[in-house]
C-alpha cells in the first residue's frame, strides 16, 4: 500500500505538483461572489436524478405491472435492467469523463438520461421499459462520475470541501428515500409514467445550469481508450450484477448463477493483469493502491448492501404487511432522510475538519448498525412509530456520518486527469453493493421465510387437524409471521456485514484530518 492521501488536497493548488482545473474568470476559493455553490447545486440535482430513479420505480411497479402485463417472473427487470447497465459501466463512463471532459461529458449523461426517461414514459410494452431502463443506467454510467469528479477538482479549500461533500453525501445517503416518497405521490395522484417523465423537467434545468455555472478543461486528447480493458472489466461487472440478480429466483446453487459468479471472477482477475500492462489503463491501480482509498471504496460497498436491503424490506413490510399506500409508504421514510441529511450537513461536514475520517465513519457505522438490530424485533403487530421510526432514525445518523467522510477520502489525493476515473470507482462500490445487498439479502429473507412457513404450517395444521383445515384468516397470517421473520433474519445479516464495514473503516482508513495535516 502507498501512503495513505489526506482527505482534502491543499488549500493553495499552486503548492502541488499536480495540475488543477482552471476557475471561471474572476472567481477564486475566497472569493464571495463565487458561482460554485451555485455549480454545486446543478451537480446534486443531477445526482439527487441518478440516485432516485434506483428506488421511485418501486412503488410505482405494480401499477406498471398492471399497466404493460408484466409476468411476475420478468417484472424485476425494471430494476435491473437499470442497476446492470448502471453499475457494469461505470469504469468506462469515468474513464470517458477524463478523455473527453467533464463538463461535457455531465451534459451528455443528462441528455441522454432524460431521452431514456421520455422513452420509458411512453412505453407501450415489457421490452419498451426494459431497454429504457437499460439507457437510463447507462446515461447514468456516464452522469454519476463526472458530477463527482466535477465536484472533486470545484472545491480544493479544505472547508468547502467538507461543506460541499456534506450536500453531497446527503443527496446521496437520502435520495434513495426521497425516490420512493416522489414514486408514492406521483403514482398515487398521476401515474407510473410520472415517475420516468419527472426526470426530464429535472435534467433540462440541470443542463442550462451546466452550460452557464460549471467550468472544466478539455480532455485529454492524447489519451487513449482501454478497449480491451472496457470489454475485461465491464463484462466482469455486468457478469457479476447479473449473476446475484439471477441467485434470487434461481437459487445460488443453479449452472447459470455459478457460471456468470466464476466467468466475473475470471474476467476481474484478467482486468487487473491487463491494468498493469495496458499503455492507457481503463482504472489506474495506483488509485487503489492508496490504503485509505481502498479502504473507502470497501466500506462504500459493505455500506450500501445494508441500506438497499432495508428499503426493500421496509417498502413491503409497510405495504404488504401493515397495509400502506404508496403515498404512506413514501412519507414513512421521510424521517431517515431528513436525519441523513442533517448528519451530513451540520455533524459531518462541521467536524470532519478537526477529526480523522474514520472517527467519523466507524462509530457512523456502529450506530447504523444498531438501528437495524433494532428492526429485527418487528412483526405483523409492530407499529411504526414505537418500532420502525427509532431504528430508521439511528440508521439515518448513522449513514449521514459515513457518506461525506468515505466520499471525500476516496477521491481526494489524485490527479485532475484521473478524477472522471476515481469518481466512478466509488460509485461502481456503491452500484454493486446496492445490487450485492438486494440479491443477497432477499435470497436469505426468502430462504428463511420458507423454512420457517414449512415447519409452523405442519405443526398448525396438526394442531388444527381435529377442528378442520386451517381458516383462510389463520393461514393469512402464518404467511405474513413467516415473512417478517425472513425480514428479521436479512436484516440482522445486513446489521453484521455493517459492523465488519466499520472494522474496516477503522483498520483500513488512515488519512488525517486537514486540522491534522496543516499543523
Amino acid at each position: 500500500m502507498s501512503e495513505p492521501s489526506d482527505p482534502t488536497p491543499p488549500a493553495d493548488p499552486h503548492t502541488s505538483s499536480a495540475p488543477h482545473t482552471p476557475r471561471a474568470p474572476g472567481t477564486s476559493d475566497t472569493d464571495p461572489e463565487t458561482h460554485r455553490w451555485w455549480g454545486l447545486a446543478v451537480i446534486a440535482m443531477a445526482q439527487l436524478m441518478v440516485v432516485l430513479d434506483a428506488t421511485i420505480v418501486n412503488i410505482a411497479l405494480p401499477s406498471a405491472q398492471r399497466e404493460l402485463g408484466l409476468s411476475n417472473g420478468n417484472r424485476q427487470w425494471v430494476i435491473t435492467a437499470y442497476t446492470l447497465a448502471f453499475g457494469g459501466l461505470l469504469l468506462l463512463g469515468g474513464r470517458i469523463a477524463d478523455l473527453v471532459g467533464r463538463k461535457r461529458t455531465f451534459i451528455i449523461g443528462l441528455i441522454g438520461f432524460a431521452a431514456a426517461s421520455a422513452l420509458g414514459g411512453a412505453a407501450q410494452s415489457p421490452a419498451m421499459l426494459f431497454a429504457s431502463r437499460a439507457l437510463q443506467g447507462t446515461f447514468a454510467a456516464l452522469l454519476a462520475p463526472s458530477a463527482l469528479s466535477l465536484l472533486t477538482t470545484t472545491f480544493r479549500d479544505g472547508r468547502e470541501r467538507a461543506k460541499a461533500f456534506g450536500i453531497y453525501g446527503a443527496i446521496a445517503g437520502g435520495g434513495a428515500a426521497i425516490g420512493l416518497l416522489l414514486g408514492g405521490v406521483l403514482t398515487e395522484f398521476l401515474s407510473w409514467r410520472w415517475c420516468l417523465y419527472v426526470n426530464v423537467p429535472i435534467a433540462v434545468i440541470a443542463v442550462a445550469g451546466a452550460l452557464a455555472l460549471l467550468h472544466d478543461r478539455e480532455g485529454h486528447k492524447e489519451s487513449r481508450l482501454d478497449i480491451p480493458g472496457v470489454v475485461l472489466g465491464c463484462g466482469g461487472l455486468v457478469a457479476l450484477v447479473y449473476g446475484f440478480s439471477e441467485a434470487e429466483s434461481r437459487g445460488w446453487s443453479s449452472a447459470m448463477v455459478l457460471g456468470l459468479l466464476c466467468g466475473a471472477v475470471a474476467l476481474l482477475a484478467c482486468f487487473v493483469w491487463w491494468q498493469t500492462r495496458a499503455p492507457s489503463p481503463l482504472l489506474p491501480l495506483h488509485i487503489i493502491k492508496d490504503r485509505s482509498r481502498a479502504g473507502s471504496v470497501l466500506t462504500m460497498c459493505l455500506t450500501t448492501i445494508g441500506m438497499f436491503g432495508l428499503f426493500l424490506f421496509m417498502t413491503f413490510f409497510l405495504q404488504n404487511i401493515l397495509g400502506y399506500s404508496p403515498l404512506r409508504t413514501g412519507l414513512a421514510f421521510i424521517p431517515m432522510s431528513a436525519m441523513i441529511i442533517v448528519a451530513s450537513t451540520q455533524i459531518a461536514a462541521r467536524l470532519m475538519h478537526y477529526v480523522q475520517p474514520r472517527l467519523l465513519m466507524g462509530p457512523g457505522l456502529l450506530l447504523a448498525s444498531g438501528g437495524l438490530f433494532s428492526l429485527t424485533f418487528i412483526d405483523t403487530h409492530s407499529s411504526y412509530v414505537s418500532h420502525i421510526l427509532p431504528g430508521t432514525l439511528l440508521l439515518g445518523l448513522g449513514m449521514g456520518l459515513t457518506f461525506l467522510p468515505v466520499m471525500s477520502v476516496a477521491t481526494s489525493g489524485v490527479a485532475p486527469r484521473d478524477a472522471g476515473v476515481t469518481s466512478a470507482t466509488v460509485n461502481t462500490a456503491q452500484q454493486i453493493g446496492g445490487s450485492i445487498g438486494t440479491s443477497l439479502l432477499n435470497t436469505i429473507a426468502i430462504t428463511s421465510a420458507t423454512s420457517y412457513a414449512t415447519s409452523h404450517f405442519a405443526k398448525a395444521a396438526r394442531e388444527a387437524a381435529s377442528r378442520g383445515d386451517l381458516t383462510p384468516e389463520q393461514k393469512t397470517a402464518l404467511a405474513n409471521t413467516a415473512t417478517v421473520h425472513g425480514f428479521t433474519v436479512a436484516i440482522a445479516w445486513a446489521a453484521v456485514i455493517l459492523l465488519f464495514a466499520a472494522a474496516l473503516a477503522m483498520t483500513m482508513v488512515t488519512a488525517r484530518s486537514p486540522q491534522q495535516r496543516e499543523a
